[in-house]
């Protein structure tokens, strides 16, 4: 069954069960909470434009969406088919069961149907949830150690875009205070040293001998380094 014709299906099981349920809710959806539950945890995998999610492992929700509401799918539908996929995890997907929860799921799933395959940029409060803050400043090595660390938000990024550090043994540190398992590794032409994946609250370490020029630090976790996990370090 192609991608289409599957949220096609999923669409018609989800209408069904909302009109046997009674469509009732007991709270209103906070968009601002599901886009930030949807960074946080959901962004490594999937691409959805408006929430700057580039991954690369599970289905792109614009292309998934956006052609199904050609379709005649309203908004309310694809949000029944997001949370049918998040409390019935297909087996052998990567996505993980119980993701998020309760009313938790209702704002991811409220917030992936507003946006899904919707041109445009999302505005006031809603723009910033669940952005990294990465600093402007570059961040300059200690004694030999550059610490780097994970955004804290679950988003692919770094604290910082860019770093600097003298030629020699530089130690490369990231503390990951995210969600999302991330490491740090280091490359410049033949160079790539990597530091080991590590979950919330641990530390990856990777040293490396680096000749004056630019280097690029980056997370080797697949499709973090494409999502935007990466910045420039100058040695000299």
């Amino acid at each position: 069954m192609s991608p289409r014709s599957r949220i096609l299906t999923l669409a018609a099981a989800a209408a069904c069960a909302a009109v046997a349920s009674g469509c009732g809710r007991e709270e209103a959806d906070d968009l601002v909470n599901g886009k930030t539950l949807f960074v946080e945890r959901c962004a490594s995998c999937h691409v959805l434009e408006r929430a700057n999610a580039t991954g690369v492992v599970g289905p792109n929700l614009d292309e998934a969406f956006g052609p199904a509401r050609g379709d005649g799918l309203g908004e309310g539908t694809v949000e029944g088919v997001v949370l049918n996929q998040i409390a019935n995890v297909l087996r052998g997907s990567e996505m993980p069961p119980d993701l998020v929860e309760g009313q938790d799921a209702e704002d991811v799933a409220a917030y992936v149907a507003m946006v899904a395959g919707q041109p445009g940029e999302d505005t006031g409060e809603l723009a910033q949830a669940g952005q990294p803050e990465v600093s402007d400043e570059p961040v300059a090595a200690e004694n030999g150690t550059l610490q780097i660390d994970a955004d804290e938000s679950g988003a692919l990024a770094f604290t910082a875009a860019r770093a600097e550090a003298p030629a020699g043994a530089v130690e490369f540190v990231m503390d990951n205070p995210s969600p999302v398992e991330h490491n740090i590794a280091v490359k410049n032409g033949g160079l790539d040293e990597q530091g080991p994946v590590v979950g919330q609250g641990g530390t990856s370490r990777v040293s490396a001998n680096l000749r004056p020029g630019e280097y690029t630090f980056y997370c080797s976790v697949p499709g973090h380094e494409e999502g935007g996990m990466k910045g420039t370090l100058t040695v000299k």
